[in-house]
């Protein structure tokens, strides 16, 4: 997806830096203003996150506001919580799948069926993807610990280098 987003910013390396961070974060562009859900975002706090000026921030979205292709993606977009840190709170399993290789097919769907077939409902499952993140991992939260013994199965999951249980 970043690619074919990012021919859009080639000239412009900040501008991209900005693009690439509201696509990260889920963050909308709609009628020149960049929001979080429905809550307005300043400039100055996407240029603080992304470390670039303001005034980069605004031509990124001018960018975005005048492509059909860009505008068409990034008013869509929305923000997911990740459920990962809250897990333990409610007494839940946070499971970090670190991929031999992202872009593997069925990795989400073998660790799911490890999970299932343990009789423990998945809450959340989400996905970094590999053209936004260096390291991208699944992470998948589910309604009950997952016992001990369940480890070395979701281990053995094809595509899976290693877990790390939250």
């Amino acid at each position: 997806m970043w690619r074919s987003l990012a021919k859009y910013f080639g000239r412009y390396p900040s501008q991209a830096k900005v693009a690439k961070l509201l696509l990260q974060y889920g963050l909308r562009v709609s009628d020149r203003t960049i929001f979080c859900g429905d809550v307005e975002v300043a400039d100055i706090a996407v240029a603080r996150a992304a470390g670039v000026d303001r005034r980069i921030v605004r031509a990124a979205v001018e960018t975005i506001m005048s492509h059909d292709e860009l505008l068409n993606v990034y008013s869509q977009l929305r923000p997911t919580p990740l459920l990962k840190d809250v897990a333990p709170v409610m007494g839940w399993s946070a499971i970090e799948i670190i991929p031999v290789d992202a872009q593997m097919p069925g990795i989400l769907a073998d660790v799911a069926g490890v999970i299932a077939g343990a009789g423990i409902s998945i809450r959340q499952a989400i996905v970094d993807d590999p053209e936004l993140s260096e390291e991208p991992r699944l992470y998948v939260i589910t309604e009950s610990p997952v016992p001990p013994e369940l480890i070395p199965a979701i281990k053995a999951c094809r595509g899976v280098r290693s877990i790390l249980i939250h």
